[in-house]
């Protein structure tokens, strides 16, 4: 099944590497998985990503989003026809909710928005949660803001370097630090989860890192590279790095040369930051999006819908 899963979100029109089995299991502990298939006349017709916590199904807890995943063949009126059987399935199985986190457009490689009609016209369904991210389509760049050009500035006079690297430990110390001693946090992943989803996907998991004269790192990024979309995972930097403009050095490496180069990734259409929301999505980080913001991002909403069986 999980050959013919990941066969099936491989040729959708939503899909990244995200909702591939491989990535989706390693936290398989955390989750009691219940993902869904929908087939007709044998054939998969759609896929839902999700896992059971109660009597409430969600789509996905352990993901960014997971939202039902569809081909080319999939039609506005077959789509209506999965939500009913999804919630006929569910509620004969005990279901009384559903938390359902859409797969948001800039990811869709063709157009996919048939579940946001089901939802509604079948579902009843309610947005409970709005994120906003932050995003720049790249062939359509808006100009660094001053601040971030000083600090490119400030970088390149004290001798900051950038560059892809596979010194994962040395950037999660950066930024388990940097989470710690800003909001009290940690990371989603640990170092040892992150490093076996870089081995299942060593070409859509990249990291690049500034480094000072001495060549110790000050700041970084883990990117996840999908079929048309660059996502930032995670971003973080050092006190020292914080001082002297070591994430305007690498977003500006990253954004207008690695990713800018059309004979190396000739489909890609966006850059995306992620959120800069926090809870559910009411609480705007405004020093965070206003960095973000800075290179040039513009938003985009991640949603999560919900409904009652």
């Amino acid at each position: 099944m999980q050959g013919e899963w990941n066969a099936f979100v491989e040729r959708s029109r939503q899909g990244t590497f995200l909702l591939d089995r491989n990535y989706m299991d390693y936290h398989h502990d955390r989750f009691a998985d219940f993902s869904l298939v929908v087939r007709h006349k044998g054939r998969i017709y759609a896929l839902l990503p999700a896992n059971k916590d109660g009597d409430t199904l969600w789509s996905h807890q352990g993901l960014t989003y997971g939202g039902l995943i569809t081909d080319k063949r999939a039609t506005a009126d077959g789509v209506c026809e999965v939500f009913k059987d999804i919630n006929l399935y569910l509620q004969d199985n005990g279901f009384k909710k559903v938390i359902y986190k859409c797969i948001p457009t800039i990811y869709h490689q063709l157009p996919a928005q048939e579940d946001l009609y089901a939802l509604t016209n079948v579902c009843n369904a309610r947005i409970v949660v709005r994120h906003i991210a932050s995003t720049i389509v790249m062939d359509d760049k808006i100009k660094f803001i001053e601040s971030r050009k000083s600090g490119i500035r400030k970088a390149k006079r004290v001798g900051l370097t950038v560059g892809r690297s596979d010194n994962y430990a040395a950037f999660w110390t950066v930024l388990e630090n940097n989470l710690r001693d800003q909001y009290g946090a940690k990371p989603v992943h640990t170092l040892s989860e992150i490093e076996l989803l870089k081995s299942r996907f060593p070409e859509q998991i990249q990291l690049y890192l500034t480094r000072d004269a001495k060549g110790e790192v000050v700041g970084g990024t883990l990117i996840f590279e999908t079929p048309q979309v660059i996502h930032t995972q995670y971003i973080s930097a050092s006190h020292e790095g914080k001082a002297t403009g070591a994430l305007d050095i690498l977003f500006d490496y990253i954004i207008n040369n690695v990713y800018s180069d059309r004979s190396r990734y000739p489909n890609i259409k966006f850059f995306d930051f992620g959120k800069s929301s926090d809870g559910d999505g009411h609480e705007l980080n405004k020093s965070l999006i206003f960095q973000k913001e800075g290179f040039g991002g513009r938003g985009i909403c991640y949603d999560w819908y919900s409904w009652d069986l």
